[in-house]
């Protein structure tokens, strides 16, 4: 058996910098991010109730909740939450203009 020269393979740095390349790829991580911090803006009694759930055209935010309550009662919060995401918006370059509570957007494995 014959040695074997592994010399043709592409550095792990260099396969994710060009994956990173792709804008597409760009956007999904910093909304992946973005929907991460969503916890730390929310009150703790809210956080298991409800979850980003997309992002719409013109920065528009739906959040997924456990019940019509829930929207509600976040929906009078909408400008206190818009406040607190301003920090990780400016980290991640991302614009949020609003955002809309959905409770048909929920499902339990969510």
């Amino acid at each position: 058996m014959g040695k074997v020269l592994y010399t043709d393979f592409e550095g792990v740095d260099s396969v994710i910098n060009s994956m990173m390349d792709n804008p597409q790829l760009k956007k999904a991580v910093a909304r992946t991010n973005l929907f991460n911090m969503w916890d730390k803006i929310l009150p703790e009694k809210f956080q298991h109730q409800s979850r980003p759930y997309s992002m719409m055209p013109q920065g528009v935010m739906v959040i997924a909740c456990a019940n019509p309550v829930i929207a509600q009662e976040l929906s009078l919060r909408k400008v206190i939450l818009l406040q607190k995401f301003q920090p990780y918006l400016k980290s991640l370059q991302m614009k949020v203009n609003d955002l809309r509570f959905d409770p048909k957007k929920w499902t339990a494995e969510s």
